[in-house]
């Protein structure tokens, strides 16, 4: 029998790394979207604000900037999550990974640098359209890419992965409520609104290219068992049925098989299994897209409702909640506070939980079935101190039962979304791995995209 070097992730390296890779993937459009009053601001107060040229100076956002950057933030988050499910496998990973990185860095680099630069507002509007466009569409192609490359390791690491999408919500958060709480201008909060994303990505970037040097990512990226001297001599497709090896492979929430270092040791039946399901995996193609869709529709349909059920009133609506009693009179902290962090944090939990529990399990009829069951939070957070409104009675005046609110249905999104990205790689081949991650993000853009379509009819309802 031969004996393989065993490879664990035993000092974290891969899960601190995906942890941060997750948070660089949502912290810089989080940012630039934190710094919308420096946009509003200087679309309304430039010097070239005449109605010669189209413009309304009385109007509080002239050129409907916020309408039309959502737009133009989800046009190419759909499109191009799609295209990267079908074309992943004819661009090189490091090229999709990496060069969305270099891309979305140079993006905020120039709009950094905007915040100096004075300019007509129609041109000042047309290269912050365009920028907008061009970061969600490396964004969608990064974060596309990562869910696949994660989607080849074990559960776990994408709930690192999506735990670390959530921390960016929280620094965002607190970055809004700390430039609420000092008062500064908005040139300067932009300013520290556009390096912080830099700093991120700049960080991003290097773990990535740290990755390929981890042992234990090798040995579940690169798709090979694992390293020893006498496989390297001998390729594993080589290797007679007779022949047995001893693999090494940490598995999720098991504790059976495993030695005092918490790795789990293979017997040579086992390891005589495991080798001929490689060698024959390793000799068929890869999966095509609707044959993946078919394995893993009800996930998808899962973190699509689970994303359209928040976006349809988080931040559209929740936003516009007043304070009435334990913040009355500060709004400007209220708000940062109870609408953003509080719900960044809760969702932040709702995902680290899942590397604990998971519950309902991934073939359970109860599972969608709870997914569904959030829609009550629409009605609950509707129905709380939110202004104006003219239809809807408020039943939820206090300021505590509207943080309960938000907590519950904030906890249960980074629940069911983190579970149904992590069970769908697990119901393909370890080969089809990425593109169900892939098509995954795709679904999730959907989601997003049908709760801010859904929130504009949520409104007037109100």
């Amino acid at each position: 029998m031969r004996m393989c070097k065993e490879t664990s992730d035993n000092r974290g390296l891969v899960a601190a790394i995906f942890f941060l890779l997750g948070m660089g993937t949502l912290l810089p459009w989080n940012f630039f979207i934190t710094a919308m009053n420096y946009f509003t601001e200087r679309l309304k107060t430039g010097t070239d604000a005449n109605p010669g040229n189209g413009t309304n100076p009385e109007q509080p956002d002239p050129y409907m900037f916020g309408n039309l950057s959502v737009l133009l933030a989800q046009l190419p988050l759909l499109l191009f999550t799609l295209l990267n499910s079908f074309l992943y496998q004819h661009i090189a990973e490091k090229i999709r990974i990496a060069g969305s990185m270099v891309f979305i860095l140079l993006l905020f680099i120039l709009t950094a640098s905007l915040v100096k630069i004075e300019m007509e507002q129609d041109h000042f509007f047309y290269i912050t359209m365009a920028t907008i466009w061009f970061i969600n569409m490396f964004g969608a192609v990064l974060q596309g890419s990562l869910f696949g490359l994660v989607g080849k390791l074990p559960p776990k690491y994408s709930s690192l992965f999506m735990s670390g999408q959530a921390v960016a919500g929280i620094f965002s958060g607190l970055a809004m409520l700390l430039s609420n709480i000092f008062v500064t201008d908005s040139e300067s909060s932009a300013l520290g609104y556009f390096i912080t994303p830099c700093a991120a990505t700049l960080l991003t970037l290097c773990c990535y290219l740290i990755l390929p040097n981890l042992k234990f990512a090798q040995l579940h990226l690169e798709n090979v068992s694992s390293e020893c001297e006498e496989t390297r001599k001998e390729p594993l497709t080589n290797l007679s049925a007779t022949e047995c090896v001893t693999l090494v492979k940490v598995k999720l929430n098991d504790d059976s098989g495993l030695d005092i270092n918490g790795k789990m040791i293979l017997t040579d039946s086992e390891a005589c299994k495991k080798v001929d399901e490689l060698k024959q995996e390793s000799l068929e193609e890869k999966s095509t897209v609707p044959q993946v869709f078919k394995k893993i529709w009800v996930m998808a349909l899962c973190v699509t409702c689970t994303f359209a059920v928040t976006l349809s009133v988080f931040p559209a609506i929740t936003i516009n909640t007043e304070p009435s009693g334990l913040f009355e009179g500060k709004k400007n902290i209220f708000v940062p506070f109870c609408s953003f962090i509080v719900f960044n944090v809760m969702d932040w939990i709702g995902r680290s939980l899942t590397s604990r529990l998971q519950l309902p399990s991934m073939k359970s009829c109860f599972f969608p079935v709870f997914v569904v069951l959030r829609v009550i939070f629409i009605p609950a957070l509707m129905l709380c101190n939110v202004q104006p409104r003219a239809v809807l009675p408020v039943i939820f005046n206090h300021d505590v039962a509207y943080m309960v609110i938000m907590s519950l249905f904030a906890m249960t999104n980074g629940y069911f979304a983190c579970l149904s990205m992590s069970y769908a790689p697990q119901l393909v081949k370890s080969k089809d791995a990425e593109t169900a991650g892939a098509l995954m993000t795709f679904f999730l853009a959907v989601g997003l995209s049908l709760g801010a379509a859904l929130s504009f009819a949520l409104k007037q309802i109100i």
